[in-house]
């Protein structure tokens, strides 16, 4: 069965982001439903999949990473109204056999993300 993982890369420090508040959601008719919420490892990773066999529907779904929270803890000055504060990533499902991997690279000013493996 299918599995959806992600992972946390702090590209300011040069480590993983560790202790990161995910929340994802899934995009229904109705509007955002949030379906779990995990917190990142020291390894920038959750401890287990967000969603894995019989919970993996084709579907509209987003990530919501809680990195201002982040930076912040690391010591870093951010303006009272951070530049980014919960970066969200919107993306698909289409076969609930596939493994999706989708990693966050994010810094205080910028983020990147792709389809990993």
């Amino acid at each position: 069965m299918g599995r959806l993982t992600t992972h946390v890369l702090d590209t300011a420090n040069g480590t993983p982001g560790a202790e990161i508040e995910i929340t994802l959601f899934r995009h229904t008719s109705a509007g955002l439903i949030p379906i779990t919420r995990s917190l990142t490892n020291q390894d920038g990773r959750t401890d287990s999949p967000l969603l894995e066999d019989s919970n993996m529907e084709p579907g509209k779904y987003q990530l919501q990473f809680n990195t201002a929270q982040y930076f912040i803890r690391q010591g870093i000055q951010l303006d009272d109204i951070p530049f980014l504060d919960d970066v969200v990533i919107r993306f698909g499902i289409n076969d609930r056999d596939a493994h999706y991997h989708v990693p966050l690279l994010v810094s205080p000013y910028s983020f990147s993300t792709y389809r990993g493996s």
